[in-house]
């Protein structure tokens, strides 16, 4: 889960955050990107600082920018709490993730101007009209920048709002009771088998050593994984990505010259990996994120293989899909599978 956390200057944002990481979340703050961003610059850390290169970073690289740099920062692994949210667009980049819930949290001003003077941090405004000035610059206008922080929009699509006007036992409260809450509702879906396993064959196409195109296969039964296979030059051959593959390093086009390739497809090492350790396949499902060629599909249907799901087409398709049907092999195409959470590789 990740719980976003917006709200006024000392509203209590940094106290939830802290809270949260002693129940195990992981914190990101937008304002520590733009601190790194000043000091890179040889800048002070001041607000109107914080204020201005946030801008201009919303205004160079959109005005979600510092939620997608969030979302490079997490892994799915994990609860994360999110602070320093400021712009509506970079609340529409965290919700990419099905699991984000944004927090809003609030109190009287002449308290938080009380808890800025506590805490001295520095470039905070040192006078209360510094602190409404700055406060005003950060709700954001109608007609004005649109790359400017706007939280006043913010608060208005936040899915919980909390007054923080009370003691530290009562915002934990809140926050325990709206995270325990939460919890189950923003969990993060679960691949299905057919996702999973097709995950488990991406994850195999990045150890491919092939230059034309990375493919990756999976063999299970009972939904446990047999083996695995992934595209390239056989064991002591020098490796395709070095140079070890004439067809592949001289451009042939997609499914021609098959012949001269000295590359093992994903799913007969696949196939052969299973047979090198004694492991049976008979009755099997083989997923591969490619289609199958029609010299795969020979060596698959005699392996004794039932089923077979792949992810892209191939220019042998229709071969393949007619020799599957011929010989009684189930073939189906994995369409549009709706896992949020995808390998850090893709071909």
């Amino acid at each position: 889960m990740i719980v976003g956390v917006t709200g006024y200057f000392c509203a209590g944002k940094d106290t939830i955050a802290e809270y949260l990481q002693k129940k195990g979340f992981a914190h990101v703050s937008l304002s520590d990107m733009l601190r790194e961003e000043l000091k890179r610059r040889g800048k002070k850390i001041t607000i109107p600082n914080l204020t201005e290169v946030g801008n201009e970073l919303r205004r160079i690289s959109g005005p979600g920018v510092l939620g997608e740099k969030a979302l490079g920062a997490m892994d799915f692994s994990r609860n994360w709490v999110v602070t320093s949210i400021r712009h509506p667009a970079e609340v529409e980049a965290l919700r990419s993730r099905p699991d984000f819930f944004l927090v809003f949290v609030d109190a009287p001003r002449k308290v938080r101007f009380e808890r800025s003077m506590s805490r001295a941090r520095k470039g905070d405004p040192i006078t209360f009209e510094e602190f409404e000035a700055a406060e005003k610059q950060q709700l954001g206008a109608k007609g004005g920048d649109p790359a400017a922080q706007a939280l006043a929009a913010c608060k208005k699509i936040a899915d919980e709002k909390i007054n923080n006007n009370a003691t530290y036992e009562k915002l934990e409260a809140k926050i325990t009771e709206i995270v325990a809450r939460e919890l189950f509702n923003h969990f993060l879906p679960r691949p299905d088998w057919d996702e999973y396993f097709m995950m488990m064959a991406e994850v195999a196409a990045t150890r491919s050593n092939c230059i034309k195109r990375r493919v990756g296969a999976v063999i299970v039964h009972n939904k446990q994984i047999l083996s695995t296979g992934y595209n390239g030059t056989p064991k002591g051959i020098k490796n395709c990505s070095d140079g070890g593959c004439p067809r592949c390093g001289g451009g042939g086009a997609s499914g021609a010259g098959l012949d001269e390739c000295l590359c093992v497809h994903a799913e007969e090492n696949s196939i052969v990996q299973a047979a090198a350790h004694g492991v049976p396949i008979r009755g099997g499902t083989l997923y591969c994120t490619l289609c199958p060629c029609s010299y795969c599909a020979k060596s698959i249907i005699n392996a004794g293989i039932e089923e077979v799901v792949y992810g892209g087409a191939y220019a042998m398709d229709v071969v393949t899909r007619k020799l599957f049907k011929e010989a009684g092999v189930v073939f189906r195409k994995l369409e549009n599978p709706g896992v949020s959470v995808r390998p850090v590789f893709h071909r």
